[in-house]
């Protein structure tokens, strides 16, 4: 059963599984779920009869498919271009090579860790 729901699941809603695969253009395939979400959404709206209904249903596909975007995004980008989140985190006032002290630049030694270990 479990796999039943989850090759039920994958056969929708992966675009790279679904016929969608055969669009290139990811986003395109983003687009066109989108839409699709939509058209659910109205047909749900009108099998309970409630306009409200259609605005609670369209905004948690919007979420929900936008969530999923950006988390496929934010790991192709892992995967592909690893240096893009190559952060620096040192507070402005403390970094490994100077601090500021009083508005003046005071320079560090080049073996000095950094942070609060003296």
């Amino acid at each position: 059963m479990n796999k039943f729901m989850y090759d039920s699941w994958n056969g929708i809603m992966n675009a790279e599984i679904n016929p969608l695969k055969n669009i290139p253009d990811t986003n395109t395939r983003h687009m066109v779920m989108q839409v699709l979400a939509w058209m659910w959404c109205i047909v749900f709206a009108f099998i309970v009869g409630d306009l409200f209904v259609f605005g609670v249903s369209a905004v948690a596909h919007i979420l929900l498919l936008g969530a999923i975007t950006v988390t496929v995004a934010t790991f192709e980008t892992a995967k592909r271009r690893p240096q893009t989140f190559n952060f620096n985190f040192h507070t402005p006032s403390r970094t490994r090579g100077y601090m500021w002290v009083n508005g003046q630049k005071i320079k560090l030694d080049k073996n000095d860790p950094g942070g609060e270990h003296e």
